[in-house]
């Protein structure tokens, strides 16, 4: 935090709005700036009014266990516990449990260091690529380049893999009774650990969800459509929110098939504002966001849309383990109870739409159960006087 360094957690810093790391140390060694699990118990670092830009200052998803050096034989030394060192919480005042938190995206700044995985065991072709393999890429000028694939310049598209919000005691409790439900029927599902836990108290060190899947409360969302110039929506279920942000990727492909991206450390920019029961269950299911734009469009996914998600848990509260189909279904549900919501049109006609003009994005298939599919809503397409 700029300024000074803060020993406790639960310090309210009013009157600074960023949150520095110290780029040489990993979270694991410096535990006071992040965390690196999901629970309502978690301390906010810092809190902050609506409508002011708040600066967030992240690591890499591996926490500083990959550099320029590491081989694809170092891999099996990764301590899989640590993943995902998030900065925050922030508390956004005026946020309650029902209200939607916006996330605007306004700046995100790669750091020059980043790193693609094969991790066995990982990624939608797992069972086909069993070994380690690493890519290490030097980022500059809006690009990325990397000896081991000459030939191959990756323009840069960055964004947050990870946003998101605590968890209440409740939701917690639900999702580690589905989790643990579905790792019984043999599904992938990382289950809570309390290694490499940040905080390492208990009972949060045992209890905190892990962050690889995306859920209700946000987390490894891993969409990149959500750069600079989008506002993403999260439901609010604890006060203040408590927002997190961690897992920046310089650039990623729909689907981020292998499992990884280019994985970097970032400086994002934000700002919040809250709109006020617009997250009850009347109102909205599944992740939302959005992108004004003039540019002109080559697809849906391109200048100005909306767009909703969906991940694979049925109605009844169910979480299936990798169900892509389920996961679509969800996400045009959703689209289709915004357009009777927003639009006044009938599910009928709401469901029409979405056959002609809405595409659907393979968001994520790799961030285990929880694949996420986008759908995605050209603003182009109204023209209502």
């Amino acid at each position: 935090m700029k300024g000074s360094r803060h020993e406790n957690r639960g310090l309210y810093l009013t009157n600074i709005l960023q949150i520095q790391i110290d780029r040489a140390k990993p979270l694991i060694e410096d535990p006071n700036t992040g965390h690196n699990r999901w629970h309502p118990d978690i301390l906010p670092l810092l809190k902050v009014p609506q409508g002011q830009i708040v600066t967030l200052e992240t690591r890499d998803a591996l926490d500083g266990m990959i550099v320029p050096t590491t081989t694809a034989k170092d891999l099996g030394h990764v301590e899989m516990g640590r993943i995902h060192p998030l900065t925050g919480p922030v508390y956004i005042e005026g946020a309650e449990p029902g209200d939607l938190l916006a996330v605007e995206i306004i700046e995100l700044k790669p750091q020059p260091f980043g790193f693609t995985l094969l991790m066995p065991g990982f990624g939608i072709l797992r069972d086909y690529f069993p070994d380690p393999f690493i890519v290490v890429w030097e980022i500059a000028n809006g690009v990325a380049l990397s000896g081991q694939l000459p030939g191959i310049k990756i323009p840069g598209a960055p964004f947050m893999g990870v946003m998101g919000v605590a968890p209440s005691h409740n939701l917690l409790r639900q999702i580690q009774d589905r989790e643990t439900e579905l790792h019984k029927r043999g599904g992938v599902v990382l289950l809570p650990t309390p290694e490499g836990a940040i905080p390492r108290s208990e009972p949060i060190a045992s209890t905190g969800l892990r962050t690889i899947p995306p859920r209700e409360n946000g987390g490894n969302i891993d969409i990149r459509h959500l750069t600079p110039g989008t506002t993403f929506y999260l439901p609010v279920f604890v006060s203040g929110a408590l927002f997190s942000a961690g897992d920046a990727h310089f650039a990623q492909g729909d689907c981020e098939s292998c499992g990884t991206a280019i994985e970097m450390g970032a400086t994002v920019k934000v700002r919040f504002s809250v709109l006020k029961s617009a997250a009850l269950p009347a109102h909205m299911r599944g992740l939302h966001y959005e992108r004004s734009s003039s540019t002109p469009a080559k697809s849906a996914a391109e200048g100005a849309y909306y767009a909703t998600t969906g991940m694979p848990i049925t109605p009844e509260g169910t979480n299936e383990s990798e169900d892509t189909t389920l996961a679509a279904k969800n996400a045009l549900l959703s689209m289709i109870d915004y357009l009777v919501r927003n639009d006044g049109f009938t599910r009928e006609q709401a469901y029409v739409i979405t056959s002609v003009a809405v595409d659907l994005h393979l968001s994520q298939l790799v961030d285990v159960p929880n694949v996420l599919v986008s759908a995605f809503l050209p603003r182009g397409i109204f023209c209502r006087q």
